[in-house]
């Protein structure tokens, strides 16, 4: 088989890029106080800001979203979709919501309140905020390797299964609503959770009668990590991984912007017949109707083509090999990432690239900013404006986009960091001027410290 990387899909439609001058950027970057949310889409290159409903859909979905049955209630959309959730993930309630912070909302308002603790793997920006609305305590559970980014290991997006015991033992079960798991670890640079430590974890949910919980947005990229890496996969299909993984937990949220391939909706599913009744009820009261969730029936067939879609080999081959080719290439010029390369994306270690700038300066904010500047390319910073006292790493990600960018577009985004990474020690901190209660990193303001 040939080393080179091919897309295994040809292009039929192409949207323009608009190229911009680092004098243009500089400005657009001011007017954004050096927050790349803040910028318009329009004046970014390549944009790797976020895998979430940024990916090209497929012929298959096209067609299928010209059969969107958009009836109030009880669209044949709904049956369609239904049926492909339940084909893959097995739960007996699917509820559509028209996000995955919509599904989470849904969650967390109905089984956590104020004194509860929410372990998992890590939790991601969303997640943490839905827990922190309701009074409840989002705990981080990573194995001590995942908080060392240049070591590597198969499987760095594992829970600590005795830090969870122990954890439940200090606070009594009746003060974990659920414990959940992010496939793959996201905010831990998009590492895998091995289907060991998901069996772990599942047994000690249910010696304690806790349910656990999926954030299963990228459930296909880790099934595909699980057939690469974890002995007696390989024969397998990542369909039959995927089915096992969901088997031995009690429900999910999930963002079908992501291993969806679509590019808005997601879905709650759960295995509590009551608990699921009360979740539609709040989904009607801001959602909408069971049935649609907020969504078109056109985004629902979509979405059920799509996690189809997302869990052939040829196509998971193709996306878990480009995204290490950025990470591989970079990493050979010393440029210090999480090890190993992550599925949806590459994560710059800002702290080991800027140790001159210290996280109270943050150094991921100031690292994306570098990257903008020199070459138009928009990332996000996970760390300290993220997440605040809670980081515990400073972090640049870089997310691919499902099938929209190809492999020049890849050696470009190469060329520009190795360009950042020559002259970093010009780089200087950042202090914020703004910050909202909640998620502040989507809409805070900053300034240059120099």
């Amino acid at each position: 088989m040939s080393r080179t990387i091919i897309e295994p899909f040809r292009i039929k439609s192409i949207e323009p890029i608009r190229w911009t001058t680092r004098e243009e950027r500089e400005d657009l970057l001011r007017a954004a106080h050096y927050n790349l949310f803040l910028l318009s889409a329009e004046d970014v290159l390549i944009d790797l800001l976020t895998d979430s409903g940024t990916g090209a859909m497929s012929t298959r979905q096209w067609s299928a979203m010209m059969n969107g049955d958009e009836s109030y209630a009880g669209s044949k959309s709904f049956d369609r979709f239904r049926a492909s959730v339940e084909a893959i993930f097995g739960y007996r309630q699917v509820i559509p919501t028209h996000q995955g912070r919509a599904a989470e909302r849904i969650l967390f308002s109905l089984i956590a309140k104020k004194g509860d603790r929410v372990p998992n793997n890590t939790h991601f920006d969303t997640t943490r905020a839905n827990i922190e609305f309701v009074g409840a305590e989002a705990i981080d559970l990573p194995i001590a390797e995942g908080r060392e980014p240049r070591l590597k290991h198969p499987f760095k997006g594992n829970m600590d299964v005795c830090a969870l015991e122990r954890l439940i033992d200090r606070v009594g079960a009746e003060h974990v609503p659920l414990v959940m798991l992010t496939v793959t670890n996201n905010s831990g640079g998009g590492q895998p959770v091995s289907m060991e430590n998901i069996r772990q974890v599942s047994q000690v949910s249910r010696q304690h009668k806790i349910p656990l919980y999926f954030d299963a947005c990228r459930f296909a990229e880790n099934a595909y990590f699980i057939k690469l890496r974890e002995p007696g996969f390989q024969s397998k299909t990542p369909k039959e991984i995927a089915q096992e993984m969901f088997s031995y937990a009690d429900g999910c949220t999930m963002s079908a912007k992501k291993d969806g391939m679509a590019n808005i909706g997601g879905f709650l599913c759960t295995n509590d017949d009551h608990l699921a009744q009360r979740e539609k009820d709040l989904l009607i009261l801001s959602e909408g109707y069971p049935t649609y969730g907020g969504l078109a029936g056109r985004d629902l067939e979509a979405i059920a083509v799509g996690i189809e879609e997302a869990l052939e080999e040829d196509y998971l081959h193709y996306r878990i090999a480009s995204t290490a080719y950025l990470g591989n290439h970079i990493a050979d010029q010393g440029v210090p990432i999480v090890e190993p390369p992550g599925g949806h994306a590459i994560y710059l270690d800002a702290r080991g690239f800027l140790p001159h700038i210290p996280s109270s300066e943050f150094p991921g904010v100031a690292l994306a900013g570098a990257l903008y500047l020199e070459g138009g390319i928009r990332s996000v910073e996970i760390g300290t404006l993220m997440f605040g006292p809670a980081a515990q790493m400073d972090l640049v990600r870089l997310a691919v986009p499902r099938r929209v960018y190809t492999q020049s577009h890849i050696d470009y985004v190469v060329e520009v960091i190795l360009q950042v990474w020559a002259k970093r020690e010009q780089i200087r901190g950042l202090r914020l001027s703004y910050e909202a209660p909640f998620l502040r990193h989507f809409t805070a303001r900053l300034e240059s410290v120099s």
